[in-house]
C-alpha cells in the first residue's frame, strides 16, 4: 500500500528539573549550595532517508515525543542531556502544521535534517542562585516544557519525468515497458490507484527516474476523482509526458483530452504550464490512428507549436525508444529540482524563528471574586518554579511587585484574602505590610 499523507504529533522532551543540594564534604565547614542544573530535553528531528518510499510508517505510530532532559544532581554536576529523536522520512516530504497550515519543512535530498520540536531547558539549580545576601539559596527551577504540535506530513514522489492523461491511454504499459517496474494493467479505469516508480535506462549510459501518476480526469484540480492525490505528485517532475489515446477507443477526442489535462494542471498550479512537455501519441498500431494523429498534429500547432509529438505503440514498443532519447536530452537541458512552489530556498529555512524576547505586559480581568491575570511571561515562570520551599515563593512574589502585578490588583480593589488565578495557579492575594 502507498501512503502519502499522515498527521502526527510530535513533543520535544521537557528539561529536566535543577536540583537543591548542598556541600556536605568532611573538611569543607559551610560548604554552600551544590545544586546542579537539570539537562536539556531532546528535539524531535526529522531526518531523509533515500530508503524510505512511502509514509507507510506513520499509519500505526503517530506519537513522537523525545525524552526528558535528567534532572540535576549534587556536587554541581549537571544533569545529562536528553538524546534527540531521528525520524525518518522519505524524500520528498513536506511538513505542514496543522494549525497555521504553514510549511515548515520541504525535505528532499539524502540525509538532510530539520527541528520539528525543540525540547525544553534544563531548570537551573540552586547553585544558579546563590547572592551575596544568600550565599545558600533553597531555590531551584523545573525544567522547561518541551514544543509540540501537530503537522501533516505530505509526500510528493521524487521523479523525473511524470506520465500524464486520462484513465487506461496507456501510462502502466508504457513504464513496464521501458524500466524494470511492474504496475497492475487492466482494462478498466484507476488501474493505477498510487504512483509506481521506475529506473529508465536509456541505453547509452543515461537513465532517469520515471513515474506513472494516477489517471486526471475533469475537476481534477478540485479534488474529483483522485484529484488532488494525484497533482500533489506531478509538482515534483522535470519533465511532463504527456500521453495521449491516438486510436480514440473509448470515443474521446485526443486534442480535447489534451486540452482537458493541460487545463486541470494549470488549474491546480498555473507554474505547472511552464514545465517542458513532450505529447506521446499512443496506441499508433490501432486503426484509424493515422488519421486522427494527422488531424491532431494540425490543431495542437495552432495552439502551441512548440510542443514535440511522439507517437508510439506502447505494445509493439515501436518510437519508444526515440521516446527515451527525447527525454533524456530534454533532462540534460533543465535544472536537476525545479521548486515549483517558488518556496526561496525553502529546504534550508529554519523551522523556528528567533523568539522575541517575552514582554512585561499582562491583563487583569475579574471573575465574581477572583481576579485572572493574563500573561504569557508569568504562566511560563509558574511552570519553572519549584514551589516547595519558601524561597522559592518569596522569589516568586518578588517578581510579580517588580512586574507591577501586585499594584495592578490593588488598584483593581484586590483586597487581603481574596484569589488571584494566573493560569492554572492559583494563590491568596496579601497585603504588603
Amino acid at each position: 500500500m502507498f501512503v502519502d499523507k499522515a498527521k502526527i504529533y510530535v513533543k520535544g522532551g521537557d528539561g529536566g528539573d535543577g536540583l537543591v543540594a548542598f556541600r556536605r564534604e568532611k573538611y569543607v565547614p559551610e560548604g554552600g549550595p551544590g545544586g546542579g542544573d537539570g539537562g536539556d530535553g531532546g528535539d524531535v528531528i526529522f531526518r531523509v532517508d533515500e530508503g524510505l518510499r512511502t509514509l507507510m510508517d506513520f499509519r500505526y505510530q503517530k506519537h513522537f515525543k523525545a525524552e526528558r532532559g535528567e534532572k540535576g544532581r549534587n556536587k554541581s554536576q549537571h544533569g545529562a542531556n536528553a538524546d534527540d529523536m531521528i525520524v525518518k522520512v522519505p524524500p520528498g516530504t513536506v511538513v505542514i502544521d496543522d494549525d497555521s497550515q504553514e510549511i515548515v519543512a520541504d525535505l528532499t535530498r539524502h540525509g538532510q535534517q530539520v527541528v520539528i520540536a525543540r525540547g525544553g531547558r534544563g531548570g537551573r539549580g540552586n547553585i544558579r542562585f546563590a547572592t551575596p545576601n544568600n550565599p545558600a539559596p533553597e531555590i531551584a527551577e523545573n525544567g522547561e516544557e518541551g514544543q509540540e504540535r501537530w503537522v501533516v506530513l505530505e509526500l510528493k514522489v521524487m521523479a523525473d519525468v511524470g506520465l500524464v492523461g486520462f484513465p487506461s491511454v496507456g501510462k502502466s504499459t508504457l513504464l513496464s515497458v521501458v524500466s524494470a517496474a511492474q504496475p497492475k494493467i487492466g482494462a478498466y479505469h484507476f488501474t493505477t490507484l498510487t504512483p509506481n516508480l521506475g529506473v529508465v535506462d536509456v541505453g547509452d549510459g543515461r537513465s532517469f527516474v520515471m513515474a506513472d501518476l494516477p489517471g486526471l480526469i475533469e475537476g481534477a484540480h478540485q479534488g474529483v476523482g483522485l484529484g488532488h492525490e494525484f497533482l500533489r505528485h506531478i509538482e515534483r517532475t522535470r519533465v511532463i509526458v504527456h500521453i495521449i489515446d491516438m486510436a480514440a477507443t473509448e470515443g474521446r477526442d485526443p486534442f480535447e483530452d489534451w486540452q482537458k489535462i493541460n487545463e486541470e494542471l494549470n488549474l491546480y498550479n498555473s507554474k505547472l504550464e511552464e514545465r517542458p512537455q513532450i505529447v506521446v501519441a499512443n496506441k499508433m498500431d490501432m486503426p484509424d490512428a493515422e488519421e486522427l494523429l494527422s488531424e491532431f498534429t494540425r490543431q495542437l500547432s495552432e495552439v502551441s507549436p512548440s510542443t514535440q509529438i511522439i507517437p508510439i505503440s506502447a505494445v509493439t514498443k515501436n518510437g519508444v525508444q526515440e521516446l527515451l532519447y527525447k527525454i533524456a536530452d530534454l533532462l540534460e537541458t533543465i535544472p536537476e529540482m525545479p521548486l515549483v512552489e517558488d518556496l526561496v530556498d525553502l529546504a534550508e529555512r529554519k523551522v523556528y524563528r528567533l523568539e522575541a524576547k517575552e514582554a512585561d505586559d499582562f491583563t487583569i480581568t475579574r471573575e465574581n471574586d477572583t481576579f485572572v491575570v493574563e500573561s504569557p511571561s508569568i504562566e511560563k515562570l509558574i511552570k519553572r518554579t519549584n514551589f516547595s520551599t519558601e524561597e522559592a515563593v518569596m522569589r516568586f512574589a518578588r517578581i510579580l511587585r517588580k512586574k507591577g502585578i501586585d499594584e495592578a490588583l490593588r488598584s483593581r480593589g484586590a483586597k487581603d484574602g481574596q484569589t488571584v488565578r494566573i493560569g492554572d495557579f492559583e494563590f491568596e492575594f496579601v497585603e504588603k505590610e
